[in-house]
């Protein structure tokens, strides 16, 4: 039978092997906890493999430096496109262990690769889950390093990721400067 628990206890015990802390935590474990946080506060009702996923979505990532990879959007995104890959290998294998059938093993990866997104709904709910926790922990970080002009195409980038209830919902919960808002109306 599979074990929800047993699973995010599986993704939590890896990724406190992260030898990167944050608030004197392994940064991949908090990671994941603000992940579960807004994929609680956003779809309380989410599914197990959905709450796997999201716990999930960063899990090892250490293990695979962006600095092995060329610079620029090409090696950014043939970066993203084989953590994508190890993150849904690793979280599936994990649910095998923790009692999950292949159906929702193979699930676990569309998810975690994004296919489908803006299609699947649940690719697409775990996409507004990961722009939520940038936006709520990382943004600010971010803000302080980048020109004004940058931020604002991080946040339009960001935006053009969620969907139309979860811009919404951004709007509300997030002041932001008019220059920034604006990505989150169309």
């Amino acid at each position: 039978m599979a074990d929800l628990s047993t699973a995010l206890a599986a993704i939590d015990a890896a990724n406190a092997a992260d030898p990167t802390l944050e608030d004197g935590k392994p940064a991949a474990l908090l990671y994941g906890e603000r992940m579960t946080a807004e994929l609680t506060a956003l779809y309380p009702d989410a599914s197990e493999v959905l709450q796997i996923a999201s716990r999930g979505q960063h899990i090892e990532r250490w293990l695979l430096p962006r600095k092995d990879y060329p610079e620029g959007k090409a090696g950014y995104y043939a970066w993203r496109k084989e953590q994508g890959r190890r993150h849904g290998e690793r979280v599936a294998g994990i649910m095998a262990d923790a009692g999950y059938d292949a159906e929702a093993q193979t699930r676990v990866g569309v998810l975690l690769r994004k296919e489908g997104i803006k299609k699947d709904d649940e690719v697409q709910a775990l996409e507004d889950v990961i722009c939520f926790t940038f936006i709520r922990w990382y943004l600010q970080g971010f803000a302080a390093t980048r020109s004004d002009d940058d931020l604002a195409k991080i946040v339009a980038k960001t935006a053009r990721k969620m969907s139309a209830e979860a811009r919404a919902r951004a709007l509300q919960e997030f002041p932001m400067p008019d220059a920034l808002a604006v990505s989150f109306t169309g």
